[in-house]
This record gives structure tokens, sequence and C-alpha cells, in this order.
């Protein structure tokens, strides 16, 4: 009976642990992101309608792969505040133009990923703002 007690302690102990973490990481996304998080648009472009697809989407290459003809590349970065579970990371996604290499816009995201419990699941994860890179083009592109 010892032991039981023992073993529900510990585990509760360790369960609080991660959550109080946890926690404090979403905190700190909240802050973060209300700093500079969120998409950031500094000149638009007018594109023909038939560089969109059906959705409205527009499909742009990585710095790494675009060939010299692409107009437009993104460049991404990730940044790992804090590492470990739970961790802390810093994502951005950002579109130039290629011919001048200015920078269009860009979106900047925090998130927490982990600090659940462990186990064979998907890892929790909390992030801040909604809008995705999808968005940010929608934003900087139009017909």
């Amino acid at each position: 009976m010892r032991i039981i007690f023992w073993l529900v302690f510990a585990s509760t102990l360790i369960y609080a642990s991660f959550f109080t973490e946890k926690d404090r990481l979403d905190r700190e996304v909240k802050r973060l992101c209300a700093i500079d998080g969120g998409i950031k648009v500094y000149e638009t472009a007018k594109l023909p309608a038939e560089r969109f697809t059906q959705f409205g989407s527009i499909s742009i290459p990585y710095k790494e792969i675009a060939k010299p003809e692409d107009e437009y590349y993104y460049e991404s970065y990730t940044d790992y505040l804090i590492r470990g579970n739970p961790e802390l990371v810093k994502y951005r996604y950002l579109v130039y133009r290629q011919f001048d290499r200015k920078l269009l816009g860009e979106i900047t995201h925090y998130a927490r990923r982990g600090g659940g419990v462990p186990g064979p699941w998907h890892m929790p994860a909390f992030r801040c703002p909604e809008e995705t890179d999808a968005n940010l083009n929608k934003l900087i592109f139009t017909k």
C-alpha cells in the first residue's frame, strides 16, 4: 500500500511540474506574439489570374531552389528559444522579390511544443498567431 501511495504521489508531482512549465511557456508565447508576432506586409504585387490556383493561392519557391526566372521566393527560419520538453520556438517566413531582393512581407510565429504527459500520442502544442504563410501570400499577391 505504501508503494502505491508513493507512486501516485511521485506521478502527481511529475504531472504538475509538466503543466506548470507548459502554462508558463504558453504565457511567454502570448507575450512574444504581442511584441512582434503576426503578419507584416511592406509591399503588394499584382499578378495575372493564371498564377493563382483555383483556391486563390500562389506557389512561391524556396530561396535555395528558386530559378533566376522566378519573380519571387521565400526564406524561412526556425529559432529554438528554449530546447527540451516543452520547448519554445520562433518561426519566420519572409517573401522577397527576386530582381531587387526587396522584402515584400513576413510572418512571425511563436510556439510551445510539448509539455504534456509523455506517450506515443501527438505532442501537444500552442501557437500564436493563427494566420499562416498562405494568409501572408494572399495579402501580398493580388489578381
